[in-house]
């Protein structure tokens, strides 16, 4: 990218990174100095070294390693280790990072001196992301003399680089098909529904033929379409007043449509020419006549316009004086009463460095800004970055670089999003693309989330069917967004639901009836309290989440834990309540069952009696249950079985060996059980509309 280390040098300023740089726009009479000069060494002088310094010092790279090759063999060692340095730099200057490093070696290898080499080559390493190299570099340079603050600044951003490839964000980019071999760059939308691009150009079929400056075309503005199949048109050039025989760089078209600012590079003769920002109107279907902006004088360059949603603010780049060292960005406001734009106004060293800070963008809702930098901590060359915009306006937040893979080891630059959407364009030259510079889409993808598990079955008192997989059993996720999804579980117990990011869920079960698993075909199922609760909410990447759940079998008697009542009578003793909150919170988690609750005694004591006793103690616990804890009476039906149902003979009891072994076996004929009658109960205070399930907006669709 010969256009983006020339305007390091401050030598000329670029149209496209052009502006970025400083494109070498010299003059053509200048051109024609240098050229006279080249061709008089070329003929005259015999000392290849000095055709060679000739040729680098007018930025003509690709002439100078070649001369630097040709003077190599007559240099003495001295010479030979400054000519490497002067290849490697010649070699950076035009992207070919590999054979820098090449020539850095070499010239490290051959003594020399400046400390800048090992700079120079850490720059080249980390511009093909070999990080821990680079860093070995800054501080060989720091070791050698070097400026301590900048290694270290190499070192920090080398560190940051490495995190950041090693944990990508999740975009995903894509070289745009309407890309040329040329270069293609800094995209705008000129449309209000996103499906117009312009982009610059140098291209094959311009106004301007060859640049000597560069021995490429000149750049123009082009436009692409979106048609009605999603594929953007081929590239048609703008008309005239926008497009000409000279470079147009970066162009921005107004919200409404009705404005472009872009960057004109005149070539006038006999004159020493700056690129300034230009103004057309609309005019009916095309552009009238492009004006210059007041504020762009001829002393300094300016360039890669920027204009708010609003209207009101014109962001640019120029190196005017009051800047941080390199290329600054500024801005000015427009005056609707004067129908002028005002005086420029730097934006202020947490953007600006003594670095290149160039390519403005701003979010149509005029929040976010976005810029690249050479400076502030990056992967490589240009990286682009982003921060807040204050409520006064002002760009005082943190500086956030957008990281790999939107960022790369080369020059990234020209971000530009689809309104609020999270995707749109930006220009990289980074390898593997069409062409020099290539237009990238970058979108970000949607995270997948999903809540999935099995119900399994408790198993009865003997553990029978433990860990079976339950059919039938309804499984309930309610979103935060007001979303509800239900779905009975198949033969193998299973269940999956696929949910949304920014979001909290609970998950819970429904059995009945219904429910069964191979060893419990027939009577239904109990649900339990278990409520999950599951949140996306600042989860970084997608995620299954499991939440398994274990429901009781319905068998024709389910213990309770043990209810103690007052010796020889009905009252419940106050331990017992407690025990009765498990028969509580059945009834709660599985509200359409009814329930039958039995009582039984030993065979101690007269059988009439122990009836009596028993219906009484069963009559106690559904008393309690509806006036105490509020259970619907006609979920319950009370029943005592006296002592005709025992769980141990009494010829079992009577062959144990001692009192106490009988006594225990007594103990656990008196009992109180219950079970499941049916599942058909309906509560009249119930709602009597039911709640519709909120639909989830489509996968694929955004969110504004």
């Amino acid at each position: 990218m010969i256009f983006f280390k020339e305007f390091k040098n401050n030598h000329y300023f670029s149209t496209r990174l052009n502006f970025i740089y400083n494109m070498k726009n010299i003059t053509k009479c200048s051109i024609a100095a240098i050229a006279v000069l080249f061709l008089s060494l070329t003929g005259i002088s015999q000392n290849a070294l000095k055709k060679a310094e000739a040729a680098f010092d007018a930025h003509l790279y690709f002439n100078a390693i070649e001369l630097y090759k040709q003077a190599y063999g007559k240099a003495d060692e001295a010479k030979k280790a400054m000519i490497y340095y002067k290849m490697g730099v010649a070699s950076e200057e035009i992207n070919d990072y590999k054979g820098a490093q090449q020539y850095y070696e070499k010239s490290i290898k051959a003594n020399y001196e400046n400390p800048d080499v090992y700079k120079h080559l850490a720059e080249v390493l980390k511009g093909q992301m070999r990080y821990a190299d680079a860093i070995t570099e800054f501080n060989n340079y720091k070791s050698k003399g070097g400026d301590a603050k900048t290694a270290d600044l190499g070192i920090k951003s080398c560190e940051l680089a490495q995190q950041w490839v090693d944990n990508p964000m999740r975009y995903k980019i894509e070289d745009m098909a309407f890309n040329s071999k040329a270069k293609d760059y800094a995209p705008c939308y000129s449309d209000k529904k996103y499906q117009t691009l312009i982009i610059t150009s140098n291209r094959d079929g311009g106004l301007g033929g060859q640049d000597i400056t560069t021995g490429g075309n000149h750049t123009d503005i082009y436009e692409t379409k979106l048609d009605k199949n999603g594929k953007w048109s081929n590239c048609v050039i703008e008309p005239p007043a926008v497009s000409s025989p000279v470079n147009e760089g970066r162009g921005w078209v107004s919200k409404k449509g009705d404005m472009m600012f872009f960057t004109r590079c005149p070539e006038e003769k006999d004159k020493e020419n700056k690129c300034g920002i230009y103004l057309s109107k609309k005019q009916g279907s095309t552009w009238g006549p492009a004006e210059k902006l007041p504020f762009s004088n001829d002393t300094v360059n300016f360039g890669h316009p920027c204009l708010s949603s609003d209207g009101k603010v014109l962001y640019f780049v120029s190196r005017m004086s009051g800047g941080f060292g390199g290329a600054d960005i500024w801005s000015c406001t427009y005056d609707a009463k004067s129908n002028a734009w005002g005086q420029p106004h730097n934006l202020g060293s947490n953007v600006n460095t003594k670095g290149n800070e160039v390519y403005p963008s701003i979010s149509d809702d005029g929040k976010k800004f976005y810029f690249s930098s050479d400076y502030h901590p990056g992967l490589g060359g240009l990286d682009i970055f982003v921060t807040e915009v204050g409520s006064d306006g002002k760009l005082n937040k943190p500086i956030e670089n957008m990281k790999y893979p939107i960022n790369s080891g080369y020059d990234d630059f020209g971000i530009i999003f689809e309104g609020k959407r999270n995707r749109g364009f930006f220009t990289s030259n980074r390898e593997n693309g069409k062409g020099d510079d290539d237009i990238y889409s970058f979108y970000l993808p949607p995270l997948s989330f999903n809540v999935k598990g099995n119900i399994y079955c408790e198993g009865d008192q003997t553990g029978k069917g433990r860990g079976e997989p339950v059919e039938n059993v309804k499984v309930k996720v309610i979103g935060s967004d007001g979303s509800i999804t239900e779905a009975n579980t198949g033969k193998d117990g299973g269940y999956t639901f696929k949910i949304r990011e920014k979001n909290t869920y609970t998950v819970s079960t429904e059995t009945g009836k219904s429910s069964k698993s191979s060893s419990f075909p027939k009577d239904g199922y109990l649900a339990n309290k278990d409520v999950r609760v599951i949140t996306t909410v600042g989860e970084p990447v997608s995620k299954d989440f499991q939440a398994d759940f274990s429901v009781k079998p319905v068998v024709p008697d389910l213990r309770m834990p043990q209810i103690l009542y007052a010796l020889g009578s009905a009252e419940l003793l106050p331990e017992s309540k407690d025990s009765l909150n498990y028969l509580y919170n059945i009834l709660r988690d599985n509200p359409s069952t009814q329930i039958e609750l039995d009582a039984h005694t030993d065979s101690q004591g007269k059988a009439a009696s122990n009836m009596t006793l028993s219906t009484a103690r069963a009559q106690s616990c559904v008393d309690f249950l509806v006036k105490e804890k509020g259970i619907n009476e006609k979920r319950l039906i009370a029943k005592g079985f006296g002592s005709t149902q025992p769980l141990i003979t009494d010829a079992q009891i009577a062959a144990a060996a001692s009192k106490e072994e009988k006594d225990a076996l007594h103990a656990k004929n008196r009992r109180t059980a219950f079970k499941v009658l049916n599942f058909d109960f309906v509560d009249p205070n119930a709602p009597k509309t039911p709640v519709k399930p909120t639909k989830h907006k489509a996968d694929d669709e955004e969110e504004e």
